[in-house]
C-alpha cells in the first residue's frame, strides 16, 4: 500500500510539473497569434543569458547531489574505486549538463 502510495504520488507530482510547462508554452502561443492578428511583432529578448543561469543553476545542483550523494554510498568494503559508484550518476549527469550548458554560452557568445 505504501508503494503505490508513493507511485500514485510521483506521478501525479510530475503531471503537475509538466502541466504546468504546457500551459505556459499554451499560454506565449496565444500570445504570438493575437499579436500576429493585430500585426504586431513579437519581442525576441534573447541574449544566452538564459543558458548561462540555468547552467549554473543545474551545476549548482548537480555539485550538491554529488556532494551529497558521495557520503550517502555504501560503506567502504565496496569495489568501486574512490566510492563512487553507479548511484553517484544522479548528481554526476546534471553537474556535466550545467557546465555544457555554461560552456555552450561561453562558446556561442556574440562579442558587441
Amino acid at each position: 500500500m505504501n508503494d503505490i502510495f508513493l507511485c500514485v504520488s510521483a506521478v501525479v507530482g510530475l503531471a503537475i510539473i509538466f502541466g504546468f510547462f504546457a500551459f505556459l508554452r499554451y499560454m506565449s502561443y496565444k500570445e504570438t497569434i493575437a499579436l500576429a492578428e493585430k500585426g504586431l511583432p513579437r519581442l525576441e529578448g534573447k541574449n544566452g543569458n538564459g543558458l548561462l543561469r540555468w547552467g549554473i543553476v543545474v551545476t549548482a545542483l548537480g555539485a550538491a547531489l554529488t556532494l551529497g550523494l558521495f557520503f550517502a554510498g555504501p560503506e567502504s568494503g565496496t569495489n568501486y574505486p574512490l566510492g563512487l559508484g553507479p548511484w553517484m550518476l544522479a548528481g554526476l549527469v546534471p553537474l556535466f549538463l550545467g557546465l555544457a550548458l555554461m560552456l555552450i554560452y561561453y562558446l556561442t557568445k556574440k562579442d558587441v
